[in-house]
Formats: C-alpha cells, structure tokens, sequence
C-alpha cells in the first residue's frame, strides 16, 4: 500500500473528495513527522510506535581489512509494532506465534556454529584461494589445447 491506495481508502470510506482526502493524509504525515522530529514518540494503541533514539558513537571494524573504523553518534527513526499488529501479521501467515517462536529457537540454535565460521577471516582467504585454483587449472586447459593445435 502506497500513499495513493490511502487517499483511495479515505475517499471511500469517508465519502471524501479527492482534495479533502489527500489534505488529510499529508495532514496525518506531517503531524506524525513534526512530533517526531521534536523527539516526542508517538504512541497509536493497536498500531504501533514512532520515535526516535539517540546512538553513541563507537568503533566498528570494517569487515574487509579489520582496521578499526569510527562510526559517528547519531539519531535514527524507529518503528515499535504493537503486540495486536504483531500478532495479526502471524496470523495471517496461519501460523501460532507461539509456535514459531519455538522454530525460530531451534533454527537459530542450529545455525549458530555457521555464523562463528563466517565471522572469522581464515574461511574467507580459503574461499578466495580455492576461487582461485579452480580457474587455474582451466586455464592451463585452453593453453594446453592451443598448444596442441599449433604441432597439427
């Protein structure tokens, strides 16, 4: 859904006119955005959260070479769901929330090994070194048969 489906919706629902409708949708936005931009969450009962929160500026590594990097403070926008959107969404999926969170546990413990070999850097330099013996001897194929086709 896009801001035009909403405009289309209150327009129906409301027997709005078009203008009237588009007024109150970009109304709704900009109140939400000014209340949030001023650091004022904005709380809708069955919905959901809109605020904001502050990050303290860290050190990072960078993935590729290891340096350490600095990652600046800053403020970013979140969005919390309400337990009742939350669970219309499970359920629309037709699966118990209780359920799946007990296969999230289980996927999650099974793949846990797998994410410590991927952090490490030993696995990629492997991954780049084996990359690179399987194009060599292909390779050395193609001259090999050039070579021969020159002796014919």
């Amino acid at each position: 859904m896009n801001k035009v489906d909403l405009v289309r919706s209150a327009m129906e629902r409301f027997e709005l006119s078009r203008k009237d409708a588009v007024a109150l949708v970009d109304g709704i936005f900009e109140d939400i955005e000014a209340s949030v931009v001023a650091g004022e969450p904005v709380k809708i009962p069955g919905f959901g959260q809109f605020k904001v929160r502050d990050r303290a500026a860290r050190i990072a590594r960078n993935p590729a070479t290891g340096e350490p990097v600095k990652v600046p403070a800053k403020r970013v926008f979140k969005f919390l769901p309400a337990k009742a959107l939350k669970e219309a969404v499970m359920a629309k999926k037709g699966a118990k929330p209780a359920a799946r969170k007990a296969a999230a546990g289980k996927a999650a413990a099974s793949k846990a090994p797998v994410r410590k070999a991927a952090v490490s850097k030993a696995p990629a330099r492997k991954a780049v070194a084996k990359a690179a013996t399987r194009k060599a001897p292909a390779r050395k194929a193609a001259v090999k048969k050039s070579s021969a086709r020159k002796k014919r």
